[in-house]
């Protein structure tokens, strides 16, 4: 029998970060910021077992750019 994990697709709106970090410091795992100062998923598709901090993170994000999708 196989088990189906679920799984969640994370995106950075870039036209809207504003490089707070805020992200890349509650979940460092998921996110870290580019060479542009504006944050990026490390990983575009995350497990259960990074989805808490995924949410965190997108929920302190200031502006609101972080889209996670469960897939």
């Amino acid at each position: 029998m196989v088990i189906q994990m679920a799984q969640w697709k994370v995106r950075v709106d870039q036209d809207v970060c504003i490089g707070d970090a805020i992200c890349a410091s509650l979940c460092p795992d998921v996110f870290e910021m580019n060479d542009e100062g504006k944050s990026q998923p490390k990983v575009e598709i995350i497990g259960e077992d990074l989805i808490d901090c995924a949410r965190e993170a997108a929920e302190a994000c200031p502006v609101s750019c972080i889209y996670i999708e469960e897939i």
